[in-house]
């Protein structure tokens, strides 16, 4: 996974809002498509392009897919934008 599949993930709103629902919990793509007036493919397809950024997991249980929010991919890139930002890594470990 490289930044510029994370970035173009982040890049639309409705992705930004799917990650946002999946920071309260894990939920299955039924309950995430609820949340918006669009069709369950159009979601499939956001879902895909979090998953292939690894932005969110995907867990089977029985008949249904859960998707929970990956966080480490977050915190990777939080540190390479403090690193760009001039950020010492010491300060970033202390905070």
């Amino acid at each position: 996974m490289g930044f510029a599949e994370t970035f173009k993930a982040l890049s639309d709103p409705v992705r930004r809002e799917i990650l946002q629902l999946l920071k309260q919990r894990r939920m299955s793509a039924g309950e995430i498509a609820s949340n918006f007036e669009m069709t369950g493919a159009t979601i499939s397809y956001h879902l895909s392009v979090l998953k292939k950024a690894e932005l969110v997991f995907e867990s089977r249980e029985g008949t249904f897919i859960y998707y929970e929010l990956n966080t480490s991919v977050l915190e990777d890139l939080m540190v390479w934008l403090s690193d760009l930002k001039g950020v010492p890594s010491y300060e970033q470990t202390e905070n």
